[in-house]
């Protein structure tokens, strides 16, 4: 059955669905796609469903289809996040940096926008001001977002330090 999918970038591709279930389905593509990356997909005449990418494979991909409101699955966060806004810049390995904004952050990890798109898995570097570049991994990606895992956490004393350099741009 022919489908298409919608991504982050508003890019469209054209798809073949070979399999469904009840939450999920199974695709041909000729472009790659990313695991964690988060799709529109529409069969003709039938309307758009969110799906997020679970794997990818000699041109086959495996979809999960998630209702209304759904969050993708993440690991489950070994702290909660306040919600800051600050400028951080933001380097993948071999590039040069640029500034982006954080949505939250915790001594584990970050949620903030991307420029360019990482992959899943990816290694980057960010830097807080005042702070040395964090290296971190990408562990899942939504719209403009990317959500970050610090290598090393930040010590818990300069992050209370963070917060309260932040604390006029607390979300």
């Amino acid at each position: 059955m022919r489908a298409y999918a919608i991504r982050f970038d508003n890019s469209i591709l054209d798809l073949s669905l070979v399999n469904l279930s009840y939450d999920g389905c199974a695709v041909e593509t000729t472009e790659q796609l990313i695991p964690g990356e988060l799709l529109r997909l529409s069969v003709l005449e039938r309307g758009f469903v969110k799906a997020a990418v679970r794997w990818y494979k000699d041109r086959k991909a495996g979809l999960l289809f998630e209702p209304e409101g759904y969050e993708p699955a993440h690991k489950q966060r070994s702290a909660q996040r306040p919600l800051i806004s600050a400028p951080v810049v933001l380097r993948r390995a071999g590039r040069g940096g640029y500034p982006v904004q954080t949505k939250d952050l915790t001594r584990f990890g970050c949620r903030c926008e991307y420029v360019e798109r990482p992959n899943i898995g990816e290694t980057v570097w960010i830097r807080l001001d005042g702070l040395e570049a964090l290296e971190a991994r990408t562990c899942w990606l939504a719209e403009s977002n990317v959500g970050l895992e610090f290598l090393n956490p930040i010590h818990p004393a300069v992050f209370d330090l963070l917060l309260e350099r932040t604390q006029g741009k607390l979300g």
